[in-house]
């Protein structure tokens, strides 16, 4: 029943100009096979199992709010009602963790805008599914300081701090992203916000398609999926900037070689759904394959952030393989 209430939630979408919904959450093939979700059952029976009593994790970065955030958005993604599923408790002490971790006086979310950002999308992706009338105003408040901080910074984009004055892609990837799941829940999201985000990505492409750190120079496989993804959010498939930096993910094999791993197949996985759909199902047989090999025996994959960060995001690197949530419709 939950999962037809998301197909349902998902009609009634917002859709403006820069709009994530196009339409409603559409299954691409057969059913899901028996060993994604046995991955998948394990890998979010581990998180449960391991979660504080005060909603965070207990390894290298398990208290950040941003991590408790992607494991929170790992259970929805699985489609399990966050109320009454199997999961409710640990979706419940999640974001209550994120509600207590969030300054009353601005909005601010942890210690970084990377916290910030992943914290904010969990929100998104929670408000009008969690049961918690505090979600709706936290959400405002912080959206409303991702918004002030672009204000602020003379590239567009964000960095470490809301008073940075420059900007980096990855960081401001996690802004830009949060802002599409936060207009697609609803909140009304200024054109102008991504209209300068994808101004700052523009100049950050390097020649061969890929995008750099702060500057157009030295792209990286994780870093171009990012980019590429804005792009594919913002509905901008037909542009020379998607379609480059697809074409240069397409040449790389940073899904297997890349030192942040972990981060890039949670990007890439949306990005090449977003773009081809044919890539995208080469891409995860080889996926399934690889965190079919790496998963531990209790369920976890492993990190050099921690297991609540390794496995969380090797989920949401799956959870195409479901698209139950709304930042995943195509």
């Amino acid at each position: 029943m939950f999962r037809l209430m998301l197909v349902i939630c998902a009609l009634c979408a917002f859709v403006p100009k820069y709009a994530l919904s196009q339409g409603v959450l559409t299954f691409e093939g057969g059913p899901i096979p028996a060993k994604v979700e046995g991955m998948y059952v394990s890998g979010l029976n581990h998180l449960k199992a391991t979660q504080n009593e005060n909603g965070s994790w207990q390894d290298t970065r398990g208290s950040q709010p941003g991590i408790v955030g992607l494991a929170v958005l790992a259970v929805m993604a699985h489609g399990d009602d966050p109320n009454n599923g199997p999961y409710a408790k640990m979706v419940e002490k999640g974001i209550g963790y994120i509600l207590k971790s969030q300054r009353s006086d601005n909005g601010y979310i942890g210690s970084s805008m990377y916290n910030h950002g992943f914290a904010t999308l969990a929100l998104a992706e929670a408000y009008g599914m969690l049961d918690n009338e505090k979600i709706g105003p936290a959400l405002e408040k912080a959206v409303g300081l991702i918004l002030s901080s672009q204000a602020r910074n003379p590239r567009g984009g964000w960095r470490y701090s809301p008073e940075s004055k420059d900007a980096d892609t990855t960081v401001s990837g996690a802004q830009v992203v949060a802002l599409f799941a936060a207009r697609n829940a609803g909140l009304s999201i200024p054109d102008e916000a991504f209209e300068k985000a994808l101004k700052y990505y523009r100049e950050t492409q390097s020649p061969d398609g890929g995008f750099g750190y702060t500057s157009a120079d030295h792209s990286s496989p994780p870093r171009s999926a990012i980019g590429t993804l804005v792009f594919a959010l913002a509905k901008e498939k037909d542009s020379r900037e998607f379609k480059a930096g697809l074409k240069y993910l397409a040449q790389t094999d940073g899904s297997m070689q890349s030192s942040y791993r972990q981060y890039f197949m949670y990007y890439v996985a949306q990005t090449l759904f977003h773009g081809d759909m044919r890539k995208w199902r080469k891409w995860n047989k080889t996926n399934v394959k690889y965190l079919k090999q790496a998963q531990n025996d209790d369920g976890s994959w492993p990190d050099a952030q921690g297991a609540a960060f390794g496995t969380a995001t090797s989920l949401l690197s799956l959870a195409l393989n479901y698209r139950y949530l709304p930042i995943y419709e195509r």
